[in-house]
């Protein structure tokens, strides 16, 4: 194989900068319960754009990161249990939240939607596509549960020493959201280390691969499956997204995954 036609792999890592977002008192800042209001959903919208994934800072508080993560234990209100190394999915496991979804977690999905589906409806105008995501989540699970995509996909996942979540899309039907949301409920060195996120972009003759560093309470959106990029001549080209988990070095770490779309 030639090197022009090797794909190359490209590593990089973007730390997340202290902004006056992440200083806001909490009785400003959470007064809602969370901070999806408070987030620059411009700024946003341009790292989507030009990596496919952006950190949302201080979504969440510490109390409701620890109040989330002590969930994991309760037998009740989870449709599923996953162990990943039955699946080949990595090491570690997860649990599908049943409807109704704990009030928290319900409510941030239905914020964050409205913000995300307008940077999903003009990446699929870009692309060529003629679908259109609707201006509010009820109305895009009503298209779901039509379809026979009934069942919840929100999800919260716990890894210990050595586990780890191989790259992967999060498809779970034919009507898929291109967007989804991961907010970390443990606290990188103290809680846990190593466990970073990590994504990768790929098409033809090039790849690259992106950690992504988050803070207890911090959210990152990235791309389910494909996004647009800037094709070499004119247009918009297709590439391919993933993501996963780089081993956990010591510790626990919780994290909760906010799936738009449902499963069938």
């Amino acid at each position: 194989m030639t090197e022009a036609s090797t794909p190359k792999l490209e590593l990089h890592s973007r730390a997340l900068a202290l902004t006056e977002t992440n200083l806001m008192s909490n009785n400003s800042r959470y007064r809602r319960g969370h901070a999806v209001g408070l987030q620059d959903w411009d700024s946003i919208a341009q790292m989507l754009d030009a990596y496919g994934n952006a950190v949302l800072p201080g979504l969440l508080t510490a109390a409701q990161c620890e109040q989330l993560a002590g969930m994991y234990g309760r037998a009740d209100g989870y449709r599923a249990r996953i162990v990943m190394a039955r699946h080949g999915f990595g090491k570690g496991e997860y649990k599908y939240f049943d409807y109704p979804l704990p009030p928290l977690l319900d409510e941030l999905r239905h914020a964050l939607y409205p913000n995300l589906a307008p940077i999903a409806n003009r990446w699929n105008q870009q692309l060529g596509g003629d679908l259109r995501y609707p201006a509010t989540l009820d109305e895009f699970l009503e298209r779901c549960h039509r379809a026979g995509q009934t069942r919840p996909t929100p999800l919260i996942l716990e890894y210990g020493e050595g586990d780890y979540n191989c790259l992967h899309q999060d498809l779970y039907g034919d009507h898929v959201f291109p967007l989804q949301v991961t907010i970390l409920l443990s606290r990188p060195g103290e809680d846990f280390t190593g466990g970073e996120f990590v994504m990768t972009e790929s098409h033809p003759g090039h790849q690259r691969a992106e950690v992504v560093a988050l803070h207890q309470g911090d959210a990152v959106a990235f791309t389910v499956n494909q996004r647009p990029a800037p094709g070499k001549r004119t247009g918009a080209r297709k590439v391919a997204m993933r993501h996963g988990v780089s081993r956990i070095r010591s510790g626990r770490r919780h994290t909760v995954g906010l799936i738009f779309h449902d499963a069938r």
